[in-house]
């Protein structure tokens, strides 16, 4: 005959459980013995049956906070918003004359790009067009974060690089080859090109790839929808191009971007059960 035992019987303290013979104990603490992990019995003859089983409980949504930059959590998001914070406020409180020579000095136009192509490249990645009142800087905190805590802080520092670069020379390029030829006048050459637009599209297409279908389309429905909207009134054809552009290198990453996100949770699972 099987003997059945439980957590009490085997000598092992269970969390809010009273205790024979103490006076004065307090009542049972019901969230206390939820957390109590699952006891194994082995039988005489037979596999473990377990005999108190309470798993962890979970919160039915996740927090908020999530959604924002921690610098513990999401350290190259929160470090890279704080940095264009200031930036943008150098912007709005300097001297005009001083910003607008350091913003030509950063911009990616041909001219820069042939002379110091590392340089300028990083520099209009340090500045937000438009200031912090730019509908990028909440995609730049909403997707970026949600990109790093998926794939780490390295690899979304990447997604974001490429997406800037690819999008930069793939419409300075032209841009310089239409001089050229003469189809563009000289002045095109010292054009503005700044901002981190083409890295935050290049992020949304990249995130589109780790969403569920129902999600993903939609997004990239919306948001490539708001970018054509954009090549259509012809506000800025150069960069309206640059920003499809970059979208498009998101969404090709994605092979890349799943990968990273499947490493990260066998990662995260072997982590758990050491």
């Amino acid at each position: 005959m099987e003997r059945t035992e439980t957590a009490e019987t085997r000598g092992i303290a269970v969390p809010g459980a009273l205790l024979d013979g103490v006076p004065r104990q307090r009542g049972v603490d019901v969230a206390a013995a939820a957390a109590v992990t699952a006891v194994a019995v082995e039988p005489a003859g037979g596999a473990p049956v377990p005999v108190l089983d309470a798993p962890a409980l979970k919160a039915p949504f996740p927090k908020l906070w999530r959604l924002l930059p921690t610098p513990t959590g999401t350290p190259f998001t929160f470090w890279y918003a704080v940095l264009l914070a200031v930036t943008s406020y150098v912007a709005d409180t300097a001297d005009s004359s001083w910003v607008d020579s350091v913003l030509q000095a950063s911009s990616t136009d041909v001219t820069h790009l042939v002379q110091s192509p590392a340089l300028v490249l990083v520099a209009s990645a340090l500045w937000v067009a438009g200031g912090l009142g730019s509908p990028f800087v909440v995609v730049f905190l909403l997707v970026l974060t949600a990109l790093e805590r998926r794939v780490g802080g390295v690899r979304t520092a990447a997604v974001f690089l490429v997406g800037h670069v690819v999008a930069t020379l793939s419409t300075e390029v032209p841009v310089g080859l239409a001089v050229l030829v003469g189809h563009l006048p000289e002045s095109s050459l010292h054009r503005y090109d700044y901002g981190i637009s083409f890295g935050v599209a290049a992020s949304v297409g990249a995130l589109a790839g780790l969403l569920r279908p129902w999600l993903r389309w939609p997004v990239l429905v919306l948001f490539g929808g708001m970018l054509l909207q954009d090549l259509a009134n012809l506000t800025d054809p150069v960069s309206n191009w640059g920003h499809l552009i970059a979208l498009s290198v998101g969404v090709g990453m994605w092979r890349w971007v799943r990968r990273w996100d499947a490493e990260g949770v066998a990662a995260r699972g072997v982590a758990g059960a050491v």
